[in-house]
């Protein structure tokens, strides 16, 4: 695939600027810049694009797309667990404080090995952008080494990316064998990684962003929690972490600090307009209104939730409230790298809390709660534009500003899962892709502007 900086394209496009509206760009015209920023697009309806057709078409520059080959923002992944791919669709028949025990602290160990480290990272890198993730937040694990490993990687490859070095010290939690060595260890390292990611000499554009990263509430002790929060202000970096996954998570923040995850991370000054929370399933209304105030994020994780959170998280109530709201895989707690995946998950679950799941119960009072519904154009929107207002990035959206992070979606590839009929109208076009599209579907991914798979 070519690179498509300082490139004039002609393509039929879909994106989802705002939530659950969706614009069809049919025969757009993008100017892509030598920066790989949409620098501008032309639409067929509007003036003047005849004319910048017939110039475009008179360029060396020019490339046209042909129809049933379609133009996607990149996916956005709030969350994914990058040492966790190893395991990816094993040990999901555990509740959650018995599976990372079981299953994840032992796997993540294991990336004190380099060697291991770097194959799983590359591994999980290449699969993430063929399937068409052009930016992802990772949690990565303690260990130094690794998470540069994981950095150097998204840089070689294109991703974009935002990496935590996980910090984890509470000896109460954590197993002896993978935990920082005090709170003034798990501080200096996530300092150290920072430093690391500023200063590398292939990340001048800026591309990879680390990320401060407070596994959770059990895994820290209060004094580094106080320590993270203090690097965050100073360091002005992004902030992640799970809050109120489960009922067991959930209910050990209210134990040890009497208050909801929320409220605790926001008294550690970890709350502010670049935090995103994972899962945030058992937020409490209150909750909802403290993390919309500050402008911090959820990330959505709609198949790990029927996993391990015991409860569906309350999307459309949520984004009532204003809440930015993303989508993640959550590997390994989802089983699926692919995004269509988490749109398609995501819907299902909104139906199921909107209608109640007990069918021995009348319909009118099976518990479902009313308006929780969402759709294909809802999903669609928070894998891409939502992912990129959570991230407060110029991403998920095809404008002039923008970075050119695409998707080339082929609807005719043999062995893909999707089939186009010449009845079906634009908007059906696009729901087909959302429900049916396959990786074999995925022609070609740009972040910037570069080929990137």
């Amino acid at each position: 695939m070519p690179d498509l900086r300082s490139k004039l394209l002609l393509a039929d496009a879909f994106h989802a600027p705002g939530c659950g509206r969706i614009e069809t760009l049919t025969q757009a015209l993008f100017a892509i810049d030598a920066d790989g920023v949409i620098a501008a697009l032309y639409r067929r309806e509007a003036p003047g694009y005849a004319e910048a057709l017939a110039a475009a078409r008179a360029s060396s520059v020019f490339v046209e797309w042909p129809r049933r080959q379609f133009l996607l923002p990149g996916f956005v992944d709030l969350h994914v667990h990058a040492p966790q791919y190893p395991q990816a669709g094993s040990g999901l028949d555990e509740p959650l404080e018995v599976w990372l025990n079981k299953y994840t602290f032992p796997l993540e160990a294991r990336y004190a090995d380099l060697d291991f480290a770097e194959a799983a990272y590359a591994a999980l890198v290449g699969d993430l952008l063929a399937n068409g993730t052009t930016t992802a937040l990772y949690f990565a694990t303690i260990h130094q080494q690794a998470t540069r490993a994981l950095a150097d990687i998204c840089l070689q490859r294109g991703q974009r990316a935002l990496i935590g070095r996980v910090a984890m010290d509470n000896a109460r939690f954590c197993p002896q064998a993978y935990r920082d060595a005090s709170a003034q260890a798990a501080v200096e390292e996530t300092r150290a990684f920072i430093d690391y990611v500023r200063a590398h000499p292939g990340n001048r554009e800026g591309r990879v962003t680390p990320v401060i990263t407070p596994r959770f509430l059990p895994a820290c002790t209060d004094a580094a929690l106080a320590g993270l929060g203090a690097l965050a202000l100073n360091c002005d970096c992004p902030v992640q972490t799970h809050a109120s996954e489960s009922d067991w998570e959930h209910g050990y923040a209210l134990a040890r600090h009497g208050v909801t995850d929320a409220a605790s991370l926001d008294r550690f000054g970890l709350l502010g307009r670049r935090t995103v929370l994972a899962h945030g399933v058992h937020l409490t209304d209150a909750d909802i209104d403290l993390v919309a105030a500050r402008g911090a994020s959820v990330a959505h994780c709609p198949a790990s939730n029927a996993y391990f959170a015991d409860a569906v998280f309350p999307l459309r109530r949520a984004l009532a409230k204003g809440l930015h709201v993303g989508l993640g895989s959550d590997v390994a707690g989802g089983p699926s790298a692919l995004m269509f995946d988490a749109c398609r998950t995501a819907v299902l679950a909104s139906r199921l809390l909107e209608s109640g799941v007990d069918a021995r119960r009348p319909a009118a009072t099976r518990g479902g709660e009313a308006g929780a519904r969402i759709d294909f154009r809802e999903a669609f929107h928070l894998a891409t534009a939502g992912g990129g207002a959570a991230l407060d990035l110029p991403i998920g959206v095809f404008a002039p500003g923008y970075r050119f992070d695409a998707i080339r979606l082929d609807a005719e590839a043999p062995a893909g899962g999707v089939r186009l009929w010449d009845f079906d109208a634009a908007e059906q076009i696009l729901q087909k892709i959302v429900y049916g599209a396959t990786r074999a579907n995925i022609a070609a991914v740009w972040v910037d502007g570069r080929a990137v798979a």
